[in-house]
C-alpha cells in the first residue's frame, strides 16, 4: 500500500473531528488527495451499524454483543473504503479505530482482553494504521464540551451512548489511551488537547508531515525540488 493511515483517539469531547478537519486542509493544501473517514461507520454497512450502538439500542444485549457489532462495522469499512484509498495513494484520517475499541470495550466494558485482540485482528485484516495521535484532556473538561454540543440526538452532536456514562469510567478509558501510548510508542503519539486548536493543529502537523509519501506534486515544495 502506497497511501498514509492516521487514526484519532482519545475520550468523548477531545476535539478529534476539529483537528482531522484543520489537518485535512493543510495537507489538501500541499497537493495530498486525503480521505476523511470515521467509525463507527464509514462506509454504507458501517453506518447502518453506527447507528444502533450509539443509540443504545444494541446495550441492552451487552457489551460482548456491542464489540461483536464493532467488528462487523470495521470489517465493511477496512475492505469497502479504507484499503482501496490506502491502495490508491491516499492519506485516510479516521475518527476512532481498533484502539477504541481496545479501550472502550476492553478495559471498561470488562471484556478479556485475548478476545477482543483476536476480534480486531479478524475486523481489521492486516491493515494497521501508521500512526495515532490520541488526543489527551481531562475527562471533565471533554465531558463539559460534548454537554455544550448536547442538542438533539447522537446524530445531531447530542449525548450519545458513550457520553452518558459516568465521570469515573471516562476517566479510566483516559488513563487507558495513556497506557497504550506508553505501550505502542513507535505508533502512538500523545498530544495534550487542553490548548487552543490552533497550536494542537500545528503539532498534529508536525507529528504526520515527516511521515509523508514522497510526493512530486506536493504544492509546498519549490519547482526546484519537484525535479
Amino acid at each position: 500500500m502506497t497511501g498514509l493511515f492516521i487514526t484519532f483517539e482519545g475520550g468523548e469531547g477531545a476535539g478529534k473531528s476539529t483537528q482531522i478537519r484543520l489537518l485535512a486542509t493543510a495537507l489538501q493544501e500541499r497537493g495530498r488527495e486525503v480521505l476523511v473517514t470515521r467509525e463507527p461507520g464509514g462506509s454504507p454497512g458501517a453506518e447502518a451499524v453506527r447507528h444502533v450502538i450509539l443509540s443504545g439500542a444494541a446495550e441492552r444485549y451487552g457489551t460482548r454483543m456491542e464489540a461483536l457489532l464493532f467488528a462487523a462495522a470495521r470489517s465493511d469499512h477496512v475492505e469497502e473504503v479504507i484499503r482501496p484509498a490506502l491502495k490508491a495513494g491516499k492519506i485516510v484520517l479516521c475518527d476512532r479505530f481498533l484502539d477504541s475499541s481496545r479501550v472502550y470495550q476492553g478495559i471498561t466494558g470488562n471484556l478479556e482482553p485475548d478476545f477482543i485482540e483476536r476480534l480486531q485482528r479478524i475486523a481489521v485484516n492486516g491493515v494497521m494504521p501508521d500512526c495515532t495521535l490520541i488526543l489527551d484532556l481531562p475527562a471533565s473538561m471533554g465531558l463539559e464540551r460534548a454537554r455544550q454540543r448536547a442538542i438533539g440526538g447522537p446524530e445531531e452532536g447530542g449525548p450519545d451512548r458513550f457520553e452518558k456514562e459516568e465521570l469515573q469510567t471516562h476517566e479510566k478509558r483516559r488513563e487507558a489511551f495513556l497506557d497504550l501510548a506508553d505501550r505502542e510508542p513507535l505508533r502512538c503519539r500523545v498530544v495534550d488537547a487542553s490548548r487552543p486548536r490552533e497550536e494542537i493543529a500545528r503539532q498534529v502537523l508536525a507529528i504526520v508531515e515527516p511521515l509523508l509519501p514522497s510526493h512530486k506534486a506536493d504544492r509546498s515544495s519549490s519547482p526546484e525540488d519537484a525535479t
